[in-house]
């Protein structure tokens, strides 16, 4: 049994914490510098009346998270046991796709009640993700229950809780069971991919965009040629190629990008001839395809939250309006452009109002054909709107 520590909660934020937001900030604590991280903490008002029961865990979200409304539950092994098993009856069906679909998320943060944690699984193998230390101070508890109520090959660990958030460099960040193999091979939606569970901080594919690769897979790449920016391994430029597209271009200023794209392509087999690996900075490579007058049928734009580059500094709430007007002017006419976002900044209404300031601005017509947020597995807070930060709309140039 952990200790416990009361908090109190400054009167403007409590009517917050009352209708159940989860994410504990800072500001909005009194005296919150007199507990650690992993202590856990029961929310009071001024009265010393119970609010909510919750751990303290510094993350770039905020600075820790709630964890029950009920003052007597105890925050130990049995409360994260049935936490996981919750989580994991929720992805059932996933579980049962053992053909096509290998690789999922089972336990995603507050969605599950369980802010700064993520465990995902690889086709028998799972990755548990820390996102503070504060969370980390119940790692036993968590690795042991995860340990009790799965059949695993094998469990990993990402630690994200350096002072920026950013993944701790370890030696090894295998836990138990049998190493995995690198890479280890996962399908989605019978789609291969190239998965390294212990080579730094990502494994080689975002699993919350599962729902677009399917549908650019289905619907958009027949015949097209498709550009995929910002491209990381190419997983939309491989669905996109097995969807019938003409040629896939794909751009990324880091220097692995072409090695790890071109292993993406080989390990489902497809000709190399008509795809297309550039290691550039998207920015520059507009400039070269407004100069080169290219056009593409399909563009992919899923920009990170926040980029750095020499010259350029990007930050999707600033300047994605700028971002869609370059992409608008390779898309050729009656061309679909994929946006999407990952920014917890900005609402869906906003996201739209971007598309829409774009298109105005250059005189050009659209229409939003579908959009997209979180899948299933992400499973989301509905009272943490920010929570479901993915934004995703396919937008339709029209002359």
């Amino acid at each position: 049994m952990y200790k416990e520590k009361n908090l109190v909660v400054k009167p403007k934020y409590i009517q917050n914490y009352r209708d159940k937001y989860p994410l504990i900030s800072k500001e909005s604590i009194i005296d919150f510098n007199k507990i650690e991280q992993g202590d856990i903490i029961n929310l009071i008002d001024n009265r010393g009346k119970f609010i909510a029961k919750g751990y303290a865990g510094v993350q770039n979200k905020g600075s820790g998270w709630t964890l029950s409304y009920n003052k007597n539950e105890e925050i130990n092994k049995n409360f994260f046991r049935n936490k996981i098993q919750q989580a994991i009856e929720h992805r059932e069906n996933f579980y049962k796709d053992t053909q096509t679909t290998t690789a999922f998320r089972v336990f995603n943060g507050e969605g599950d009640g369980v802010g700064g944690l993520t465990i995902d699984y690889f086709d028998g193998f799972y990755l548990v993700t820390w996102y503070s230390l504060g969370i980390y101070k119940f790692r036993d508890n968590i690795i042991e229950v995860l340990k009790e109520i799965v059949d695993y090959k094998g469990i990993y660990q990402k630690r994200r809780f350096d002072a920026k958030g950013q993944y701790l460099e370890s030696q090894n960040d295998f836990i138990c069971g049998k190493e995995a193999d690198a890479p280890i091979i996962v399908k989605e939606n019978g789609v291969n991919f190239a998965i390294y569970l212990d080579d730094g901080a990502m494994v080689g594919i975002f699993l919350d965009q599962r729902d677009v690769r399917k549908t650019i897979h289905d619907k958009y790449s027949n015949n097209k040629t498709m550009l995929n920016t910002f491209s990381y391994t190419g997983a939309f430029s491989v669905f996109s190629s097995l969807g019938g597209a003409k040629s896939t271009t794909s751009v990324d200023l880091a220097n692995r990008s072409r090695a790890k794209t071109t292993e993406q392509f080989r390990v489902n087999n497809i000709d190399l001839e008509n795809q297309n690996i550039i290691v550039e900075d998207v920015f520059n490579y507009f400039k070269y395809a407004v100069r080169k007058k290219l056009q593409f049928d399909l563009v992919v734009v899923d920009p990170p939250s926040f980029a750095r580059s020499k010259k350029h500094i990007f930050s999707a709430s600033k300047d994605y309006v700028k971002l869609l007007k370059d992409v608008i002017a390779i898309t050729s006419n009656n061309g679909v452009i994929v946006a999407s976002t990952n920014s917890a900044n900005f609402d869906i209404k906003v996201f739209k109002d971007f598309i829409a300031k774009a298109f105005k601005e250059l005189n050009i017509k659209y229409k939003i054909e579908e959009n997209f947020s979180l899948p299933k597995d992400f499973k989301v807070n509905d009272n943490f709107k920010e929570g479901n930060y993915l934004k995703v709309l396919f937008v339709r140039k029209i002359v």
